[in-house]
């Protein structure tokens, strides 16, 4: 979303709030998977968004892209496809995917209620040495983010070592644009940079249990200047250089930070030890499985 810091608190979330999110997260981690089956050359951008509109109709989700308002016009799909040096928000279209394309796949669902939101970036057959590793800081940059997450106590903190990953590794975050707190609706409080700055730290949170956060690093090969074009959507790098975007929807919980769009069920958390009673008589042994085992 674009970046617009304001002072309010974040939206916290009970355990069953997180677990039904998940739900919604698993239907959007299968939407990206079907996109990551049809991404290949000669498929058009449209298709791939009508395959995906067709997917959350048949699982009863409500896509969050599609009328979402904007400045000029609404967006017109369930899914953002950027292409190479698109950042952000490309509207599918009738434009055929080619080898050698870096293809940014985002989409979003409410499911009973609650949100998720996720993206990828596909690489199309054989790119150019560079442009595989710039995807690949960008999905470092991601894990980097969860795991800091489960660390660190202010989200600026995780910001610092995200944009740390992708200057040293010579690209440039995108700073115009950031994720979102995301919950009952797809943008809530906070805002979510993936750097670090004056105004950040001065709209800084605390990172905390029941905290749902859409991170979404964008980084840049060249500069991190940005513009958008004039179908009021389709933002790109300035100097004409690839992009790559990432996303995932993460919760914190009393068990770590999971991955609510996760494409396979994140593990469980280990169960806490529980005192042992304290004897009143020697008792056999509970058969495992029964109910006396728990």
């Amino acid at each position: 979303m674009l970046r617009r810091f304001f002072h309010r608190p974040p939206e916290l979330k009970s355990p069953r709030e997180i677990g039904l999110m998940r739900e919604a997260g698993k239907v959007v981690a299968a939407a990206l998977r079907l996109c990551r089956e049809m991404c290949k050359p000669g498929v058009r951008t449209c298709e791939i968004d009508r395959a995906v509109e067709q997917f959350y109709a048949g699982k009863g989700a409500l896509p969050l892209f599609k009328n979402y308002p904007g400045p000029k016009t609404a967006f017109p799909a369930v899914t953002c496809i950027s292409l190479n040096e698109q950042v952000v928000h490309g509207i599918p279209s009738q434009r055929v995917i080619k080898e050698g394309d870096l293809v940014k796949i985002d989409t979003a669902c409410k499911l009973n209620g609650w949100c998720a939101d996720a993206a990828v970036t596909l690489i199309v057959g054989e790119v150019r040495p560079e442009w595989r590793r710039l995807v690949r800081v960008a999905e470092e940059t991601l894990e980097i983010a969860r795991v800091e997450m489960g660390r660190c106590r202010w989200w600026s903190e995780v910001a610092l070592r995200m944009q740390q990953h992708i200057e040293r590794a010579g690209f440039s975050v995108v700073t115009q644009y950031v994720g979102h707190g995301i919950g009952r609706v797809m943008h809530e409080n906070p805002q979510v940079p993936n750097f670090v700055s004056k105004e950040v730290k001065k709209h800084d949170f605390r990172l905390e249990e029941g905290l749902v956060l859409a991170v979404e690093p964008m980084v840049n090969m060249g500069r991190p200047d940005v513009d958008v074009l004039r179908d009021h959507w389709t933002v790109v790098t300035r100097d004409g250089l690839p992009s790559v975007h990432v996303e995932h929807t993460f919760a914190i919980t009393r068990g770590g930070v999971i991955a609510v769009t996760a494409d396979e069920e994140p593990p469980a958390a280990p169960a806490v030890p529980q005192p042992a009673p304290a004897a009143v008589a020697a008792q056999p042994a509970p058969v495992p499985g029964s109910p006396a085992a728990g």
